[in-house]
């Protein structure tokens, strides 16, 4: 199993052709955690997983929309999402950075 994740050995993965951005950073066993870099006009469709995740703003500000509900958060706020709960967001700022940790780990981003 690796402990360590060095930034520079990690792909940036392009999700949303200039729009969106995904780097898969520690992962194992039954965590995971991924960063989310949005450029301006970035959306997050909205989906459902059955992980649940934990998502910290780094950067800039989102509307998130959580079972049909808005709201915007910005730097230093935190949202948590139980399984299966839809949930999608769009950047507000020219920039914007999140921070993901989801468990299980999403297998599905491991293996792209």
């Amino acid at each position: 199993m690796n402990n360590f994740f060095y930034n520079d050995d990690i792909e940036l993965i392009e999700l949303e052709a200039g729009k969106n951005y995904r780097k898969v950073l520690a992962h194992g066993g039954s965590l995971m955690i991924v960063e989310v870099y949005f450029e301006n006009g970035g959306i997050g469709a909205e989906h459902t997983h059955p992980h649940e995740q934990a998502t910290y703003c780094v950067e800039g500000e989102f509307e998130f929309t959580v079972e049909g509900e808005k709201k915007v958060i910005k730097a230093g706020d935190t949202i948590y999402f139980q399984p299966d709960v839809r949930h999608g967001c769009r950047v507000l700022t020219p920039k914007g950075k999140l921070l993901d940790i989801f468990t299980p780990q999403r297998e599905d981003f491991i293996k792209q």
